[in-house]
């Protein structure tokens, strides 16, 4: 059964990143919310972010809202934030397939990668 997940790491304190929001949009047709969360005391969601039969082959982007992520965690940044928003736009070609998205931070640069 495949899924969709991912994590986040906060690289400025090398910690995982408690209570981001994350938002999840389909590219199939236009771009549809599918739906929000917020990262868990480990980086991670509470469950996958899709499954089963919710995961189709396609376009998916994942938005992590990391400005408010740093400004509620007091970490110095640039006013504005240089990084406010962090969109990453993927595509699914096997969706019985584990695809693990995440997200390593900090204020001024970030990196993603597919896991497993």
């Amino acid at each position: 059964m495949g899924r969709l997940t991912t994590h986040v790491l906060d690289t400025a304190r090398g910690v995982p990143a408690v209570g981001l929001s994350i938002e999840l949009f389909s590219l199939h047709d236009g771009r549809t919310r599918l739906k929000q969360v917020t990262t868990n005391k480990d980086g991670r969601c509470d469950a996958p972010l899709l499954e089963g039969a919710a995961l189709t082959s396609g376009r998916y982007e994942l938005v992590f809202a990391v400005g408010e992520y740093f400004r509620l965690a007091r970490v110095a940044t640039s006013d504005p934030p240089f990084l406010d928003y962090v969109p990453i736009q993927f595509q699914v070609a096997d969706p019985a397939a584990h695809y693990h998205v995440p997200l390593l931070v900090s204020p001024f640069g970030y990196t993603t990668y597919r896991g497993s």
